[in-house]
């Protein structure tokens, strides 16, 4: 059993967040299936910012096993 863990940024726009979230899950399922990925044991989401604190960003973190 090997733990490893996988990152995935996605930007975030003014009035696209919803699209880009579904973005953002599409690329993490895509990748849990191409993988063969069967137990995940956490999936993180934090935001990113700019100098001024607007949020500008999305990262999401899993941890799996393999």
């Amino acid at each position: 059993m090997a733990l490893k863990v996988k990152s995935f940024g996605m930007e975030i726009r003014p009035l696209k967040t919803m699209q880009e979230l579904e973005q953002l899950d599409a690329m993490v399922n895509e990748f849990v299936a191409r993988n063969g990925i069967r137990k995940l044991i956490s999936v993180a989401d934090s935001s990113t910012t700019d100098d001024k604190g607007e949020t500008i960003g999305l990262v999401r973190v899993i941890a799996y096993e393999e």
